[in-house]
């Protein structure tokens, strides 16, 4: 049966439309084509390998971690001149300042994060609270934007596993958002607006991934990828490194837990935009944000991807073609182990 249906997304203030019977339609496009596994442990050319040398010259340690440096060709820096005077006054412009760093997550080439035990993944947690505590607060820092590109049709050229960390001198357009939301829903509630969402995916119960006393894991009711998933600590908390040691362990678990299920549902290297959504880092009072991980994986089949046109480049919302409960359900059929541990 067709069903057209609006969901409301409260932290990015918007509606969502779901038309989960366009999941079947014909499709005579463009389709991706998956790249074999046949990654070595170590590669010689790979500038993020171990002992190697980057891109612009320096030579990796002998690091059996996780290994942070300073991205070789940033997208913001702390040298930033001053943009010249725009051409018109009615244009605006300004300077983007900050530091951007990369995070390799393990030394092994041949890895994912889903592949890593909780123990490293664990590690990779502790880095994204060092840094965000680090670099936020450096001077003219107001944000620290933690992600990891995963995958080629996402533009990753480098499969080794790593992450990125962007420290600016502004904040990004959805934390915005999310920020102003949260606020108003607390001035109106007094509650939170992602532990009411907690609350509501919980007496639902259809798209719960993952949950223990810490975190909680679940394909959002208002989800716009096919297979979106937000990990949430269930204690309220702006940033990462609020979180305490059980709390970062849960977190790492739960990471290890959607990851496995992203892989093993089509037997392959799941893609994935991951992102982890905090306050900014200035002085501002963020009591009523909730800091959470998202990932966006891009296909809605295992060949297909989700194609942004009409409705969302031009109309400016999402056309979702599956349904949230429907695609909760299948990875939650996918439990581990791992499928190439299996193998």
């Amino acid at each position: 049966m067709s069903v057209w249906e609006q969901r409301w997304h409260p932290l990015r203030q918007e509606w969502v439309i779901v038309a989960a019977h366009r999941q079947s339609r014909p499709w005579t496009g463009q389709e991706v084509q998956a790249s074999p596994r046949t990654v070595p442990a170590y590669d010689p050319d790979c500038y993020l390998c171990p002992g190697n040398a980057r891109v612009g010259g320096a030579r990796n340690p002998a690091y059996s971690r996780t290994f942070v440096f300073d991205n070789d060709h940033p997208c913001v820096g702390p040298a930033a001149a001053e943009p010249a005077p725009p051409p018109h006054p009615f244009f605006v412009n300004r300077r983007a300042a900050g530091h951007a760093r990369v995070v390799c997550f393990t030394p092994r080439h041949d890895l994912t994060l889903a592949e890593l035990t909780v123990t490293e993944i664990t590690d990779v947690v502790h880095v994204w609270q060092r840094e965000t505590r680090d670099l936020g607060a450096k001077p003219g820092v107001t944000y620290v934007h933690a992600f990891e590109n995963k995958g080629e049709v996402v533009g990753v050229s480098n499969p080794h596993p790593h992450g990125q960390l962007y420290a600016t001198n502004f904040v990004f357009k959805t934390i915005e958002i999310e920020l102003g939301a949260s606020d108003r829903h607390w001035r109106d509630t007094g509650r939170g607006l992602v532990s009411d969402l907690i609350a509501a995916e919980q007496a639902d119960g259809r798209r719960i991934l993952f949950e223990d006393d810490h975190t909680i894991a679940f394909v959002p009711y208002f989800a716009r990828y096919a297979y979106e998933v937000y990990v949430v600590p269930k204690r309220r908390v702006a940033h990462v490194h609020a979180l305490d040691e059980a709390e970062a362990e849960s977190l790492a678990r739960a990471v290890k837990d959607v990851t496995v299920r992203f892989d093993n549902l089509w037997k392959m290297s799941f893609p994935y935009v991951q992102v982890l959504h905090q306050a900014p880092t200035d002085a501002g009072d963020y009591r009523a944000y909730h800091f959470f991980v998202a990932f966006h994986p891009p296909l809605r089949r295992p060949n297909l991807l989700k194609y942004l046109a009409g409705p969302e480049v031009g109309g400016g919302n999402f056309l979702s073609d599956t349904s949230p409960e429907a695609k909760a359900a299948e990875l939650l059929a996918q439990s581990g182990p791992h499928y190439r541990e299996r193998a």
